[in-house]
């Protein structure tokens, strides 16, 4: 079987293999190696054809015998070909951003753009700005002219585009800028895909400014190296099927709800279901504290407590393809709002309080407790959650809704 795959310094967080399964039947690998390795890599070439990505999409340029116009306009090359022995390098990364904008419904034209960092993703992303009549594209870079600490000149931006890899899983909930300082922003891209949603992106949604992150970028070029490795047209609408398959597979999906609404007993069944691991975030507490919650309410009190389970959330929500159930507290909490939604389907159980259980719950043990931790906390369990399940009869009917809703007819029969 023909060879394929991906090279790249750091792959562990790359969903390029579930994406070219999806296209097509050829054998595609991850190819991780450091810099010293890629030239023997090529010229060895032991494949049909490789995608490329960070850190080496120039890097491999000198060891192409021939570039596309593309390639060699972007001076980037993202996909290499083996034609005859010798290596084709070509660009697939122009098709993949320009398809992200359109999917996204976000009009460059006539305005003012600024691309963060000046990698070979940024040269792309330039490319296709100027090809679409942007009136200014400013690259912001650590050492540039313009750079992060003159970047208020640029506040009236109104287009953004993240080409850097800051806030890319595993180091989440960090942003190269601060977007509330852009009061002009008319859209957000990130061509960051792992987690869903990184923390500029989760600042434009607050902002309600239309944004994408990486994924329809990411599914489209893959689309379009297919149709190079395989010379056969692939219809577009296979990029939105496979988006929306490789969300589904990836995203976690994370319970909250009340304290005894059915979170873990739910999440084990349907993590069972799906196959995936089953995380509970009290667990991990305990794990971190060396205790059990009701010892750390005793001995350290509520505000310990709390921050030992935003460390555990932080920890478990970059994650992928788990499933999650938390305390029901930790909505309370802001920071913890977007740790929820960075990576995952928010699922809120909802059950009948008089249906709630106050034995062993340090701050429910009574119902009058109960009453006002829910009134408390269900305008933040509302607006958090993706969905909300009804989960006053069984577990078993409860799980079944709960995949329903998801998408998982099948695994529900």
């Amino acid at each position: 079987m023909a060879l394929y795959g991906l090279l790249g310094g750091t792959l562990g967080h790359s969903f390029s293999p579930q994406i070219h399964n999806l296209l097509a039947s050829y054998e595609y690998r991850l190819f991780p190696m450091p810099e010293k390795d890629v030239e023997p890599f090529l010229k060895e070439h032991n494949f049909e054809g490789i995608n490329v990505t960070i850190p080496y999409k120039e890097t491999v340029i000198p060891f192409c015998d021939t570039l596309s116009d593309s390639a060699k306009r972007l001076k980037s090359v993202n996909t290499i070909t083996v034609k005859n022995g010798r290596l084709h390098g070509d660009n697939t990364d122009y098709y993949g951003f320009t398809y992200m904008l359109k999917k996204a419904g976000i009009d460059v034209k006539n305005r003012k753009c600024i691309v963060l960092g000046s990698g070979g993703s940024s040269k792309t992303v330039c490319a296709v700005l100027h090809d679409l009549d942007a009136s200014s594209v400013t690259v912001i870079s650590r050492s540039g002219e313009d750079n992060y600490d003159n970047i208020s000149r640029h506040f009236d931006a109104e287009i953004i585009v993240n080409t850097t890899p800051v806030g890319m899983y595993p180091k989440t909930n960090v942003s190269c800028i601060e977007l509330q300082s852009f009061r002009n922003c008319k859209g957000v891209l990130d061509i960051i895909y792992n987690p869903a949603k990184t923390k500029l992106i989760s600042d434009a949604e607050k902002m309600n400014i239309p944004y994408s992150n990486g994924l329809p970028m990411l599914v489209a070029q893959a689309k379009k190296a297919c149709e190079i490795f395989l010379d056969k047209k692939i219809n577009d609408s296979e990029i939105d099927r496979i988006v929306k398959i490789i969300e589904r597979q990836t995203k976690n999906i994370i319970l909250i709800g009340m304290p005894s609404c059915g979170k873990s007993s739910v999440g084990k069944m349907i993590a069972e279901i799906l196959n995936r691991e089953f995380i509970d975030t009290d667990s991990e507490i305990e794990k971190i504290a060396n205790k059990p919650i009701p010892q750390i309410f005793s001995e350290d009190g509520e505000e310990i407590f709390r921050q030992i389970e935003t460390d555990a959330l932080s920890e478990v929500s970059k994650l992928s393809s788990k499933v999650i159930a938390t305390g029901g507290g930790i909505v309370n909490l802001e920071r913890n709002h977007y740790l929820l939604r960075q990576n995952s389907v928010v699922v809120y159980l909802s059950r009948d309080i008089e249906k709630l259980s106050t034995d062993n719950r340090p701050l429910s043990k009574n119902i009058e407790n109960l009453k006002r931790l829910y009134d408390e906390r269900i305008d933040f369990y509302k607006t958090l959650c993706d969905f909300e399940i009804d989960s006053n009869e069984s577990v078993e009917i409860t799980s079944k809704k709960l995949l329903e809703a998801l998408g998982y007819e099948n695994s529900c029969n």
